[in-house]
């Protein structure tokens, strides 16, 4: 199977060329020159979410634009290579000085209209991602690793409520009555088990106001939840 892989991704390449869609480079969807150059988030955000870059940088913006809505899925891939060495090097932190271990990954979910559409959440390929890397850390480094850094539970967070687009909100009062009650516990009285007492990790693509965050965290905390941070890939 590996050889057929091989053979079928190579002739993709040819009939589809990948490139860098920053520089153009051949063979990579994002180079590592240019991630470097990708600048950090500079913009004020609550103490428990981490961005990693600014979005007003155009290839970020591009990068999250093609993954979000043009099915550029491989991107899930290197935003959560990325992201993880982000979340591990704050979890050493955290799992000392504030018992932050254990942790549960929850990816922001779509409204089930806006996943019809879409097909897929970015945030939850960019936590399925993180998974494989932990597991193959694990795997990896299992002599100083006693247990995985934390797990994947899906579909325990959701959002019953359509709601406007954030982006296209421009005042953030308005942002924040739009995003209210828009999410739940799924099946709450089955899952809020699940949850209580649990140390968690929201994924997200971007933050601008960290209102959605803001609520979701909201929810998870109403359920029992122990205590929340939250990365994305951009601010």
């Amino acid at each position: 199977m590996g050889i057929l892989n091989t053979i079928k991704d190579s002739i993709l390449n040819l009939v589809f060329p990948i490139n860098c869609i920053s520089c153009g480079v051949s063979g990579v969807d994002l180079c590592i020159n240019c991630i470097r150059d990708f600048p950090s988030a500079e913009r004020e955000s609550a103490e428990w979410i981490f961005p990693l870059y600014d979005y007003r940088h155009p290839p970020v913006k591009k990068a999250l634009w093609l993954l979000k809505y043009k099915d550029k899925k491989r991107l899930a891939k290197i935003f959560a290579e990325i992201l993880y060495g982000n979340i591990i090097e704050e979890l050493s932190d955290l799992s000392v000085m504030q018992n932050f271990t254990d942790a549960i990954l929850i990816p922001i979910p779509l409204s089930k209209k806006r996943y019809r559409e879409r097909g897929y959440n970015q945030a939850e390929l960019i936590c399925k991602e993180l998974v494989k890397i932990d597991q193959a850390t694990y795997l990896r480094d299992s002599v100083n690793m006693s247990k995985s850094n934390f797990t994947l539970i899906g579909d325990i967070l959701i959002k019953p409520k359509e709601t406007k687009h954030q982006a296209h909100i421009e005042n953030r009062s308005e942002r924040l009555k739009n995003i209210v009650g828009s999410f739940a516990v799924k099946n709450a009285e089955g899952n809020i088990s699940l949850i209580k007492g649990k140390n968690i990790i929201l994924i997200d693509d971007i933050t601008t106001t960290g209102a959605t965050l803001a609520e979701a965290r909201k929810i998870l905390k109403q359920s029992g939840a122990r205590k929340i941070i939250a990365f994305t890939i951009a601010h």
